[in-house]
């Protein structure tokens, strides 16, 4: 299930270009003026999203059809992602409706069809999952105009990505940056502490937040993923890109001594139950949604100082009372080695059901009219370089969808997101469940390294 584009094999002077973009773009963090801080449907000037004003993308008339579409998205993801369906029925006739799916949504689909009962599309949140749909023969290629679409709007990277043996079954409609850090900017003017640049910096500005009085970090341990996120950026920076592609690909094991070393690393603010909102035990209880919001609630006096997640953090600030760039900042992930990390992540439009309406579908989702609609309602980046950058509604996120445009092929691709399956994208499994143990007893490295040895083993061996 590892995907083996041209994307995810880069020099290491490429993901520094890319960090040094987001560090420039980030600095400016403080000047954003409008963001969608009530978490309402609405741009930035407070009225509703509406369509971009010209249409870039032709879609036949499908009065009468129905289509279903899956995906593992939520409360405001969803409701946003819902006015870009409005638009794709107000533009062809057709009747969308969104399925909720579980997580893992492979098992879902798996489930939807065993019982005759698939949707016409799904988003799916892996490279993995993508190459295991069309091992299933579930996933249908691109058609031509879906081809088409894609081929115009997106970098030659985006489209590897989504590629199985050469064919075309993905669409990426949506990206993420996953090397940021945000905080509670009263927390820290309180505190004294500084944007940290390196790792070593931001240990000091984690003592310096503790020392006035409130927990440095929100941690959602209930929720693996965020866990290999953490590793990830930790490990690419420390062990660098070419060691990250081997670990990716199963190519070196996970008993290395590099794994051993981002661990410990790890375990200098996981291993410190002081550092961690609940503690162990309490981060262990923690959703990520939780975690986000409760770093931006209760003023000056939150019950952390700094969560760590990508771009899309925003959605869940806009829960809360703070304002992005004023009362939520973000720093890139500082540097553990020579260079900060930059790692990528996204969701992938794929169809289950071959039809003229969900080949229309997808060839929607590849426009720019249809990600335009989504990035005026915030919290989301687009990898479609067609996308104006002024559709974004603060000043923040435009500086990081300007820089993942800028960055053109050159990024790494979430390592968990390329694994099988069953080791980077289950829950209570694999990755996921070595990585929730210990966060429970980060003292285990060497217990670590083997259970993550063994289940990647087992994983990459089946393909599973």
């Amino acid at each position: 299930m590892r995907i083996h584009s041209s994307s995810t094999i880069r020099p290491h002077r490429t993901v520094t270009t890319l960090a040094a973009l987001l560090t420039g773009a980030l600095a400016l963090s403080a000047c954003s003026s409008s963001d969608n801080k009530s978490g309402k449907d609405t741009t930035d000037s407070g009225t509703p999203a509406s369509t971009p004003t010209s249409s870039t993308v032709s879609l036949p008339k499908l009065n009468g059809t129905t289509l279903e579409i899956a995906a593992v998205w939520t409360g405001q993801e969803q409701a946003n992602f819902k006015q870009v369906l409005a638009e794709f029925e107000k533009r062809t006739g057709a009747k969308v409706t969104f399925v909720p799916a579980q997580d893992p949504i492979i098992n879902f689909l798996g489930s939807k069809i065993a019982g005759g009962q698939p949707p016409d599309v799904a988003m799916l949140p892996q490279p993995g999952a993508i190459k295991q749909a069309v091992r299933q023969k579930w996933a249908k290629p691109l058609g031509p105009e879906a081809l088409a679409e894609l081929q115009k709007n997106y970098s030659q990277g985006w489209q590897d990505i989504g590629k199985v043996d050469g064919k075309q079954y993905g669409v990426y409609y949506k990206a993420a940056n996953k090397s940021l850090i945000w905080y509670n900017a009263k927390v820290f003017e309180n505190a004294g502490a500084k944007e940290p640049k390196t790792w070593k910096d931001l240990l000091t500005s984690a003592q310096a937040v503790y020392d006035s009085g409130v927990t440095p970090f929100s941690v959602p341990g209930a929720d693996g993923w965020p866990l290999t996120d953490w590793f990830e950026n930790v490990y690419l920076s420390q062990a660098g890109p070419e060691k990250y592609d081997q670990l990716t690909q199963h190519k070196i094991k996970w008993t290395d001594p590099s794994v051993r070393q981002a661990l410990e690393t790890l375990a200098q603010i996981w291993g410190k139950k002081d550092y961690l909102a609940g503690g162990q035990s309490g981060a262990l209880q923690t959703e990520f949604p939780a975690s986000v919001t409760q770093t931006f609630t209760g003023g000056d006096q939150p019950k952390a100082a700094m969560v760590y997640e990508g771009d899309f953090v925003q959605v869940n600030i806009g829960e809360t009372k703070a304002k992005v760039g004023t009362d939520a900042k973000v720093f890139p992930f500082p540097a553990v080695g020579a260079n900060a990390p930059v790692v990528s992540g996204g969701d992938a439009a794929v169809i289950l059901k071959d039809s003229k309406a969900a080949q229309a579908l997808v060839t929607f989702l590849a426009s720019p009219d249809a990600a335009t609609i989504q990035a005026k309602l915030g919290g989301y980046l687009s990898p479609n370089k067609s996308v104006p950058i002024s559709a974004y509604p603060n000043e923040v996120q435009q500086k990081i969808a300007k820089a993942l445009i800028a960055s053109g092929d050159d990024f790494r691709f979430d390592m968990s997101d390329q694994a099988p399956q069953a080791f980077g994208g289950t829950p209570g499994k694999g990755e996921w469940k070595d990585l929730q143990d210990f966060l429970r007893n980060p003292s285990d490295v060497a217990g670590t390294q083997a259970k993550l040895e063994r289940d990647a083993a087992a994983a990459y061996g089946s393909g599973s």
